[in-house]
């Protein structure tokens, strides 16, 4: 062989060795290189509460002139603020919405914060937050299905008892555990709602309101009154309640607050449901039973298919509670 090929060949096998060695190595290190991209988690952004989604809703609905973004403790929220129309305003009054409303909830709410105006009462409509005792409310425990009894044995007599007992217990815990949770979610939830009226009770003084009311409808009328009864702060003069409710897995009931309420309180309730009844009645037997109580009731009958005299109907109930003497007023 000539000495030039003897020559060649070895660079010719090492060229062709080289590339496969190389294309091994980076299929071997390409795992590596991408193991870190697929270890690191994908960061989420924190969901809103529905009632933060609704208020963003209503920001592009209603006139910026009415909104208001107030502060309470960490959290800031939407609420829609109504002057009096006239030189010398009555007052401010402040509603609260029930569970699933908005600041503009076409029932009671809305219709109330846009004529209590022209009634010389500004409005202050205020968003709550979303409750979460509703989420981790106590389950119910259901009877277990029955089964057939076998006759132990004499030498599974003994072992029979202690085995229903332990699993009576264990069934037992998770029940304490999920009430024992929901009463501290109630007082957090309690504590978030209170900041927020705080919020709206000192803008409306801010507003030099020389009267201030709470007016509270479905489950708002609860945390009105519960408020009121907990804190009984001066700057509130009257309370309204419409068509008042009790939120779910909450402790104390509407009816143990009413009676502990230092200032008039209107209780304005729809007659056509029997339950709506009863706990109305319930609420006017307990604040009989105090010699102090300045508590009065307000009945009224739906009107199915016309929303509009319903609502009517309302706005004139909550006036003359307010102003007995704009009423007199329009009888002459």
């Amino acid at each position: 062989m000539p000495r030039s090929y003897r020559l060649a060949l070895p660079a010719l096998c090492l060229s062709l060795i080289l590339p496969c060695a190389f294309s091994i190595e980076a299929a071997d290190s390409a795992p590596d290189a991408a193991k870190p991209a697929e270890e690191k988690p994908l960061e989420r952004q924190p969901l809103l509460e529905r009632s933060q989604e609704d208020a963003t809703a209503l920001e592009r609905k209603v006139p910026i002139q009415e909104q208001q973004q107030l502060q309470a403790g960490a959290d800031t929220f939407l609420a829609l603020w109504k002057p009096a129309n006239t030189a010398e305003p009555k007052g401010a009054v402040i509603i609260i919405p029930g569970a699933g409303e908005s600041v503009d909830w076409p029932q009671a709410i809305g219709p109330l914060r846009r004529k209590l105006p022209d009634a010389e009462w500004s409005s202050l409509s205020i968003t709550l937050p979303d409750l979460q005792s509703d989420v981790i409310a106590p389950r119910t425990a259901e009877a277990p299905p029955p089964t057939p009894t076998v006759a132990p044995t004499s030498k599974d007599a003994t072992t029979a008892a202690p085995i229903e007992q332990v699993a009576g217990g264990e069934a037992d815990v998770p029940d304490k555990v999920a009430a024992e949770s929901s009463e501290e979610q109630s007082r957090v939830d309690a504590e978030r709602i209170f900041a927020r009226i705080d919020a709206a009770v000192a803008y409306a003084e801010q507003q030099s309101a020389r009267s201030i009311v709470i007016l509270g409808h479905g489950t708002g009328a609860y945390w009105a009154a519960r408020y009121l009864s907990e804190k009984q702060t001066a700057q509130v003069e009257k309370l309204v309640m419409v068509a008042a409710q009790t939120p779910t897995a909450v402790k104390p009931e509407l009816a143990e607050l009413t009676p502990t309420l230092k200032l008039p309180t209107a209780d304005i309730f729809y007659m056509d449901k029997a339950l709506d009844r009863n706990a109305a009645l319930e609420r006017l037997q307990a604040s009989k039973r105090l010699k102090t109580s300045a508590f009065s009731q307000v009945s009224l009958k739906a009107l199915p298919g016309n929303t509009q005299a319903q609502q009517e109907q309302l706005f004139r109930r909550v006036r003359g509670w307010l102003s007995p003497q704009s009423v007199e007023a329009d009888k002459l």
